[in-house]
Order: structure tokens, then C-alpha cells, then sequence
């Protein structure tokens, strides 16, 4: 099949490559011309496991090709994903722009029936708009003649496994309210759905309500272990043991209920935010939402809190060595990151910095650039230098096991923080470290 993908992000690029790998003929298409030019030379714009080798082999054996010209994409393909940022607005809304400039566009080329999917994430009622707006596109070029189907095929992609949830999804939502575009969907999809049927079919604004209830019932989970963590804190309990304690519940389960210093990214806290504000314009106080954003707040700030309750709050003279900029491990995204309140806390209180992360470095030095109280340097061995603790934020896979001798002998007050529970605080203790983690007590 011939398919158009509009959006060369974290969605787009990663759709468009599993498609291809799957025999597809795809067009991806961005605005970001030097973006499609680093494609077309084989440079990923962002840092996923497994999707340069992904994207090099497809475009080389020539399913997978890139281009900025909007009307190529329309003319290529009778099967269109949008999927274009939806960056939050002054209200916190989804800024459906871009999703809008693409519907458009393809109303103003197409000259035969096309399948509209909408694979960004939006609010419910969006793919009525993107009908609507092809519609009168079309009405304006005297084209009332063509048919368009647009469905709702809303993603769940994590980032740091994108390219695996996409190769092999656990479900496959699809809204329509036509029958052709269920036909083309389960075709479309056939590759994906043959060990077991994975596709459910529901009604459009069903499918768009799926994905933000989705990402905020998840966001929930972490907010409430977080609290939870809060609490066993002040009775003296361990929330690593009442974490196992609940997790072998199957009712509840293991997943999204660890303990920590907050989410970030670029969709938990941008989705609880889009559909608490949906909440509100049809009258409804979503109060659940409410909490679980304001609980993330303050999370996001325990960090810096538990470091002025050993150091005062005024931070000045103090050197603190960072593992973890990235907003979760496997990415190079600082969207909304916990490190980003840790470091802009600690340069309120006139602490420096000496920070690393495997991937997020140029992130870090885009969004803050030269700064004397910020070092990024080389290595995490390299960021103990000089450093009175260490702060641990992101729980990269070579963090987990560092040396400890060498924490106790570079760390000048020996002292570590654990945003993310990494460490045994009892082996933390036999290596002669002060340890504090969330939701225990401090060694």
C-alpha cells in the first residue's frame, strides 16, 4: 500500500519506518527542511533504540522516502497519517494548528478519494473538525465529488521503546464511522494482527477519548505512589516494600507504581493538562486530574527539598554532581524533565552543577547554553569531580550498578540522592554512604 505520513517526529518517523519495514511504500513529509535533509543523509533527529538502523535500511531498499513538498505526499498516497506535534497552549489546551494546516492541505491537492488517520494526539471531536475542514477545502475547489474518510488511530508508543511497541502493539484502536475506513485499517494493520487480534473498533471521538484516559490513568498511578511515597516518609515505613506489597496485586500490577521524583516528557504532562482543560469547557471539574498534576508539581521539587533539609537553603559554595538530564532512560528528551526542576532549584540557591547524560547533552545545552554554574561533562565518573553529593534523576541502565568505593572517595561529603530508588540503602550504608531515596528513610 502507498502511504503518506505527515510529521517526522517521535510518531511520524517512527509509523512511517515500521510501515516500511513491513513491504509499505511510504512517503514521510515535514515543514523542518533540515530535518528531511539529515534524514535523507541518514541522521536521526531524535535518539530511539532501534529506529536509525530501521529508517537506513528501508530508505536504502527504497520504501521509506522523505520530503518538505506537502503536495507530493497528497499525490503519492491514497492513506494519510497526521501525525504532527500537538504542543500545549496558553490554556494548556492541544494547539491543533498543525494538525489543521495538514487537513487543509490535503482538502486544497487531493484529486481522488483519500483515508485521513489521525495519529496525533487530540482532543475528542478533532477528526469531526478534519473532515470539516477537507470538506469545505474541497467544496472550495468544486470538489464536493471526492470521499473522505478520516479515523481516529490514536498511538501508545513509549519513547525508548517506540520502534518495538510499534512493531509489536498491544492493541490497535481504531475510531471510524465508515466502513471503507475499517477495510483499509485492517489491511493496513494485517501484518501486525496475525498471532491474535489486536484491533478494537469503536466510534471515533471513542478512540480519541481512549488515548488521553489512556496516558492520564498512567500518569495517576505514578502521582499516587508518589504520594504514597510522601506518606511513608512520615510513618517511618519503606515504599519499596509496600510497592512489591500492592504490585502483586493483579488488579493492579507492577507497572507505572514506582516511587520517585515526578514524570515528565512530552506527553503525560501535556495530556493530563489537554483533557483536564477539555473537562472544564464541557463544565466538568475533573478533580482526579487536578490532583494527579499537582501532586507531579511537587514531586518534581523533592529533590531540591530533601538537599536543603542536609544543606540549608542557601546552596552557595555547594558542587553537585548529576546522573540523568533526560526525562526517563533511552531518550534524549527534556521535555517538562524532573532534572530541569532540580537544576533551575539549585541554581535559585547558588549551587553548581556538573551534569551528564548518555543522550540528553546537546538538549541540555540547547535549552540552557553556556552557564558558569553548569558543567556538562563526558562521563558519569567525570561528574563526581569536585562534587560534594550525587543527585541520580534519570534511571539510565549504567547507573544502576556504579562503584561505590569510588562514590565514597570523590564525593566530598559522601552523600548520595536517589530520585529514583536505584540503590539498596543497606548496601549504601555498608560502603560507608549517606543515602537518601524517596519514600524511605534516609542511612
Amino acid at each position: 500500500m502507498k502511504i503518506s505520513v505527515f510529521g517526522a517526529g517521535y510518531v511520524g518517523l517512527v509509523q512511517a519506518a515500521v510501515l516500511a519495514n513491513v513491504g509499505h511504500d511510504v512517503l514521510c513529509v515535514d515543514v523542518d527542511a533540515e530535518k528531511v535533509e539529515s534524514l535523507k543523509r541518514g541522521v536521526m533527529p531524535i535518539y530511539e533504540p532501534g529506529l536509525e538502523g530501521l529508517v537506513n535500511s528501508n530508505a536504502a531498499e527504497g520504501r521509506l522516502h522523505f520530503t518538505t513538498r506537502v503536495v507530493d505526499a497528497v499525490e503519492h498516497a491514497d492513506i494519510h497519517f497526521i501525525a504532527v506535534g500537538t504542543p500545549p497552549d496558553a490554556q494548556g489546551m492541544a494547539d491543533l494548528r498543525y494538525v489543521y494546516e495538514v487537513a487543509e492541505a490535503i482538502g486544497q491537492h487531493m484529486s481522488r478519494d483519500k483515508v485521513v488517520i489521525s495519529k496525533s494526539t487530540v482532543p475528542v471531536g478533532t477528526a469531526d473538525e478534519i473532515k470539516r475542514r477537507i470538506g469545505a477545502a474541497l467544496q472550495a475547489r468544486g470538489r464536493e465529488d471526492l470521499v473522505i474518510d478520516v479515523v481516529a488511530n490514536p498511538e501508545f508508543l513509549k519513547q525508548g521503546a517506540a520502534v518495538s511497541d510499534c512493531q509489536r502493539p498491544d492493541r490497535i484502536i481504531v475510531g471510524a464511522d465508515s466502513d471503507r475506513g475499517v477495510q483499509v485499517l485492517q489491511e493496513l494493520y494485517a501484518p501486525f494482527n496475525r498471532n491474535r487480534e489486536k484491533i478494537i473498533l469503536m466510534d471515533v471521538r471513542s478512540a480519541e477519548l481512549t488515548k488521553y484516559a489512556a496516558n492520564s490513568f498512567l500518569a495517576t498511578k505514578i502521582s499516587f505512589m508518589n504520594e504514597m511515597a510522601n506518606l511513608a516518609e512520615l510513618f517511618d515505613a519503606d515504599i519499596e516494600m509496600v510497592r512489591k506489597g500492592i504490585g502483586a496485586d493483579p488488579r493492579i500490577g507492577y507497572d507505572f507504581i514506582y516511587p520517585g521524583c515526578g514524570y515528565g516528557g512530552a506527553c503525560f504532562p501535556k495530556d493530563v493538562r489537554a483533557l483536564k482543560e477539555s473537562a472544564s469547557r464541557v463544565g466538568y471539574e475533573p478533580a482526579i486530574l487536578r490532583a494527579v498534576e499537582s501532586v507531579n508539581e511537587r514531586q518534581k521539587r523533592k529533590l531540591v527539598a530533601n538537599i536543603q533539609s542536609c544543606y540549608g537553603e542557601d546552596l552557595r559554595g555547594r558542587v553537585f554532581a548529576l546522573w540523568g538530564l533526560a526525562f526517563k532512560a533511552n531518550t534524549g528528551d527534556m521535555r517538562e524533565a524532573p532534572s530541569r526542576a532540580l537544576l533551575e532549584g539549585l541554581w535559585q540557591a547558588g549551587a553548581r552543577v556538573r551534569a551528564f547524560d548518555p543522550e540528553a547533552m546537546p538538549e541540555c545545552r540547547r535549552l540552557y547554553g553556556e552557564r558558569d554554574d553548569l558543567h556538562l561533562v563526558d562521563s558519569k565518573e567525570e561528574a563526581l569531580a569536585g562534587a560534594d553529593a550525587l543527585v541520580v534523576v534519570t534511571d539510565w541502565q549504567s547507573f544502576k550498578a556504579p562503584d561505590f568505593d569510588l562514590l565514597r572517595q570523590e564525593l566530598r561529603d559522601a552523600r548520595v540522592f536517589d530520585g529514583r530508588n536505584l540503590y539498596d540503602p543497606q548496601v549504601m550504608r555498608r560502603y560507608g554512604l549517606r543515602y537518601h531515596s524517596i519514600g524511605r528513610s534516609p542511612v
